[in-house]
């Protein structure tokens, strides 16, 4: 046999073990992105910060949830029966006091191109260790999957109505952080906001930057927001 004979059947048999190979361990299948479990809203209520109360915003997380798998049918394979809970701290029916990161349930939440925003609470908040979640102008994006205007973008968008600390609670003292517990639109009063792209202001939080200069419309423009809220998916 000649030596190019030789290494010809020595690359026959080389590829007959990897083929044989692949037949008995076939490549994985690729995994479908994780369903929508956080977006930021796309559009506010249209009414400065009055959001009809927790109950209004938690309502309009859920709608536009909603129409975000009509217009995405790749995404309806979420499942049924999801509960929407906006991002936000305030007072409940019974008078007592309500702390944003109570209300959206345990993790871990995905934003809507499957990308993890944080695995816990916990993380999401920074208890243990800060930055460890994935809020920023990249992941931190809208039901439909597009980013939120931020610095340097006309306009800027990105003041996000919180009511929280950084740490995802209700702050302490008298002052008003939720714009008469989100039903206010009016000229004067004020709510806690975060910035979605962490910039600007001289504070990166996203969920604690600075207060609003007043709850109407054309307060929360004026100061580079549009009313919009983070949402979650509690379960």
């Amino acid at each position: 046999m000649s030596t190019l004979s030789r290494a010809l059947s020595a690359t026959a048999a080389v590829a007959l073990v990897f083929t044989n190979a692949e037949a008995q361990n076939p490549p994985a299948a690729a995994q479908p992105p994780a369903p929508m479990t956080f977006f930021v809203t796309s559009v506010g209520k249209g009414d400065g910060a009055n959001l009809g109360g927790l109950p209004g915003a938690d309502a309009h997380c859920a709608q536009l949830a909603d129409a975000a798998r009509v217009a995405n049918p790749a995404r309806a394979v979420l499942p049924p029966g999801r509960t929407w809970r906006a991002y936000l701290s305030g007072t409940g029916a019974d008078g007592r006091v309500v702390n944003a990161r109570d209300r959206i349930g345990a993790g871990p939440w995905h934003n809507a191109k499957g990308a993890i925003m944080a695995a816990s609470v916990a993380d999401l908040h920074g208890d243990n260790a800060r930055d460890r979640s994935q809020m920023n102008k990249t992941n931190a994006l809208t039901e439909n999957a597009t980013p939120v205007n931020g610095v340097g973008d006309s306009p800027n968008q990105h003041d996000i109505l919180t009511g929280t600390d950084s740490f995802g609670r209700a702050p302490s003292g008298t002052n008003d952080t939720t714009c008469s517990n989100w039903t206010s639109n009016a000229a004067t009063g004020s709510a806690m906001v975060g910035h979605s792209d962490r910039t600007g202001g001289g504070n990166s939080s996203w969920n604690s930057a600075h207060a609003s200069r007043g709850c109407g419309q054309p307060n929360l423009v004026a100061t580079g927001g549009a009313g919009l809220f983070y949402c979650f998916a509690a379960n």
